[in-house]
């Protein structure tokens, strides 16, 4: 596995061994939302932020990806579906784990959604892209969730559930969402051989945000994958920076804040 620890040190901090990732594929399924209109631009603000890595869908990786300014880590996505679907969480393969090879990845991810109707498919295609894996030395993101009718998305059991599920398929990095409370996130992820990460949900106030992800990495949270958390803010490039503070450093969030101002 050679090649996947090679991979896995480009996009996680080796201090820390936590990361910062900024998704930036959700024009894919949303269309030309806000903070996505410009990617070159909004790719170097991440950067510039101090950002471990970001995630792409393969078709913009020729938008902006390290063409200038400080480099950092490419997960390409393979998954995707769009809001226009009856059911958006209806999550197929849109590109293969050679295809990121040849883009010069450093992961690739995928999408799964536990209790959408279509989660057998989802699962199938999963065990598809561990074996690609695990043939190309490339380090898999499982970005997995609780979502169906009648069903918690932020329970502990829910959750628990799609930890276990990424892990024993053989994920190398898992993303869920955060429980709400340190307690029972800190019992997930001693229960998981490989770093969790918490998703960065619906755009929420600064301090809010910061204080969710530091009570996660205080549980022993790898760290966070935060999309439009990041890049619909007013300033992108300061609010990363303090996100890396909050999860590399284990700074107070006001502080961080502050001295990104």
């Amino acid at each position: 596995m050679i090649g996947k620890d090679i991979r896995i040190e480009r996009i996680m901090n080796r201090n820390t061994n936590r990361s910062v990732i900024v998704p930036m594929d959700h024009g894919f399924t949303l269309g030309q939302i806000e903070g996505l209109l410009d990617m070159t631009r909004t790719i170097s603000e991440v950067s510039e932020g101090g950002a471990n890595a970001i995630v792409l869908h393969k078709g913009i990786v020729k938008r902006g990806h390290r063409r200038r300014g400080r480099d950092i880590g490419l997960i390409v996505h393979l998954s995707g579906s769009t809001s226009l679907n009856p059911d958006p969480n209806d999550k197929v393969l849109v590109c293969t784990v050679e295809e990121a090879v040849a883009l010069g990845a450093d992961a690739v991810s995928i999408h799964i959604n536990l209790g959408a109707p279509t989660e057998s498919r989802m699962l199938e295609s999963a065990g598809q892209v561990v074996r690609d894996c695990n043939r190309w030395g490339m380090p898999l993101l499982v970005m997995i969730y609780p979502r169906g009718k009648g069903i918690d998305p932020i329970s502990p059991a829910s959750v628990g559930h799609c930890v276990r599920v990424a892990e024993e398929l053989g994920a190398d990095l898992i993303k869920t969402n955060y429980t709400g409370d340190p307690i029972s996130f800190g019992k997930i992820v001693r229960s998981c051989s490989v770093p969790v990460f918490i998703a960065g949900g619906e755009k929420a106030g600064d301090l809010e945000t910061l204080h969710a992800i530091r009570d996660s990495v205080r549980a022993g949270g790898a760290g966070v994958c935060v999309g439009r958390n990041a890049f619909q803010r007013e300033d992108t490039r300061a609010f990363v920076q303090a996100l890396c503070r909050v999860v590399h450093d284990e700074m107070d969030p006001e502080t961080a804040l502050s001295r990104s101002q």
